[in-house]
């Protein structure tokens, strides 16, 4: 023991330091090389391309300095922390050529395309060319070659401001008003500076992969998808989804909140209860629009609805089911879920698994004879589905009035495959998702994606007891099958409703923060909590208690007056 302690003794650091890789390769080097350095002599670095790494279980640039030893996993464009910092250095790319070649003009990078890019629009002049276009992207490839760093400094908050103010960025600074910590990270290129909601790569060699292509009054920023990360694929017609986005576009602006800033603006002034009540008007308004629609098509018995994760379907379905009430027309649901087939019968996936999202899941065949017959005006017993034995059993015994309309909800409700039977004029379908437009800035977004994980783990902690963790390890999974199943047919919905609230992460924040906050250091999920207790830091709250009893967000957060609201098999609420 004397011996041991004999041995421990102060001394002058080593010059070099060692970094330790999760397959047990250890890399050495002078102490304060900066990661990217170090992993660049790793042989796979560019296939995928390396764009980040984790240093001690926390996610860091590829500029970051080691000064000690370290536990260090390479993030590429494969992984959800890469493609993001990827997207968000493409972005900052963007926007520097763009003011260098327009300076007259502005540039607002808008919502996603599920191709894999982002919608942009011009903003002080009409939208640019083909010829235009063709020479924006010829300096972005110029500026690529070049191989520019992308400088990361700390500046002073007074500084940042006073240079988008030199810049006529004012939404930049209304948002920069409600920051709270002194400073702020400022990115440089060229003469263009910016801050971003996240990390950059280090120049502009890493950005290879992209492409500019025109739509509709704006041109969409492509880039590579996290399955084939130095592949553009085709670029779809979303024409439905692209309408959706600018209706929503069009509330932001009768509300006059554009950006993040805006809305707290609002939020300071006392105006809360305004925006909560005008939104979740326009919220009602789109409801019964799609209820008339229903109306109108008097051939439609089945009313088919689908939509990703936590959009908020089933309180819609609800007031979808009200709306139509009042409009005379009695709804009859159908719980999908009741037609899976016996849980020995599921398909698997490509890991072996029981795949439960996919379509074979389901007894595709009975339903459409079931729906059939209800429509003939024809008794049915409906199956029951026993998800703890994972056998169909004998459910009700039903009849289908010839004045009701079917309403059948689940995720593949705009899926061709799911009924091809039955005549398309028979069928509604309505595809409900959050469709967040409210971005920080208008080179800053929120991503749809981020508002409906928050919306998640906010109600899987309430209603079933889940950690964030929890949440979040799930989360790659279910986004996994809503790109399988869901995102693939949105376009083939005959209505679509944008379930987000301009309000809802200020009144989210307050909810989410503890349970974020309790994820462990050391978890690969705490990189995740940690970059959306971020983004949630822009948010000033809304109290829960302005949030009407029927609103949609209400599904997440509790209170709903329509949690008991049901619709009995004869037509009855």
């Amino acid at each position: 023991m004397n011996d041991t302690i004999n041995s421990v003794q102060f001394v002058q650091p080593r010059a070099t330091v060692e970094l330790h890789l999760p397959d047990g390769r250890v890399l050495s080097g002078l102490r304060g090389t900066r990661v990217g350095d170090f992993l660049k002599a790793v042989p796979e670095f560019e296939n995928p391309l390396v764009v980040g790494a984790i240093v001690n279980s926390e996610l860091r640039e590829l500029s970051y300095p080691i000064e000690m030893d370290s536990q260090v996993r390479p993030v590429t464009m494969v992984d959800a922390d890469g493609a993001r910092i990827y997207r968000r250095s493409i972005t900052f790319l963007l926007e520097a050529a763009f003011e260098e070649l327009f300076p007259e003009a502005s540039l607002a990078v808008d919502h996603s395309v599920a191709s894999g890019g982002y919608f942009c629009q011009v903003i002080g002049r009409d939208p640019l060319t083909e010829d235009e276009l063709r020479r924006l992207e010829q300096r972005m490839m110029e500026l690529v070659a070049m191989d520019l760093p992308l400088e990361r400094k700390e500046v002073a908050l007074e500084e940042a401001v006073a240079y988008f103010q030199g810049r006529g960025y004012e939404d930049k600074v209304r948002l920069l008003k409600y920051r709270q910590r002194p400073t702020l990270v400022l990115y440089r290129l060229l003469e263009h500076r910016d801050y971003h909601h996240g990390y950059m790569v280090p120049s502009t060699r890493f950005l290879r992969w992209f492409s500019l292509r025109p739509l509709t009054e704006g041109f969409v920023l492509q880039y590579p998808r996290r399955h084939a990360p130095t592949e553009l694929g085709p670029m779809p017609e979303y024409p439905r989804l692209l309408n959706t986005f600018r209706q929503y576009g069009q509330w932001l602006q009768r509300l006059e909140i554009e950006s993040v800033g805006a809305l707290n603006d609002a939020v300071q002034a006392g105006r809360a209860r305004e925006v909560i009540l005008v939104s979740e008007a326009l919220h009602e308004r789109q409801i019964a629009e799609i209820a008339e629609q229903i109306v109108r098509r008097q051939d439609a018995r089945i009313v088919l609805i689908a939509g990703p994760s936590s959009s908020g379907k089933t309180t819609f379905s609800k007031r979808l089911a009200v709306q139509l009430l009042a409009q005379g027309l009695s709804p009859f649901p159908i719980e999908m879920d009741n037609y899976f087939v016996n849980r020995e019968s599921t398909p698997l996936d490509e890991n072996g698994e029981r795949d439960y999202e996919a379509l074979g899941a389901l007894d595709t065949t009975r339903l459409a004879d079931d729906l059939r017959r209800l429509i003939r005006g024809e008794e049915v017993q409906l199956p029951r589905y026993n998800f703890k034995t994972g056998l169909s059993e004998p459910g009700e015994t039903v009849r289908v009035a010839s004045e009701q309309v079917i309403i059948l909800e689940g995720i593949h409700g705009l899926n061709p495959g799911l009924l091809p039977a039955i005549p398309v004029e028979q069928t509604f379908r309505v595809y409900v998702s959050c469709l967040t437009q409210l971005n920080l800035d208008r080179y800053n977004r929120v991503s749809t994606t981020d508002t409906r994980l928050i919306r998640r783990i906010v109600r899987d902690a309430r209603e079933r007891g889940y950690t964030a963790l929890q949440t979040i390890q799930r989360w790659e999974s279910v986004r996994r099958g809503e790109k399988r199943h869901i995102f693939p047919y949105q376009e083939n919905a005959d209505a679509m409703f944008n379930s987000a609230l301009v309000f809802e992460l200020s009144v989210l924040r307050q909810w989410v923060e503890p349970l974020l906050r309790q994820v462990p250091f050391g978890r690969p999920e705490y990189i995740e909590a940690k970059r959306l207790l971020a983004l949630l830091q822009w948010f000033l709250p809304i109290e829960e208690a302005l949030i009407p009893d029927n609103s949609l967000l209400r599904e997440f957060v509790g209170g709903s007056i329509l949690k008991e609201f049901k619709l009995w098999q004869n037509g009855q609420s």
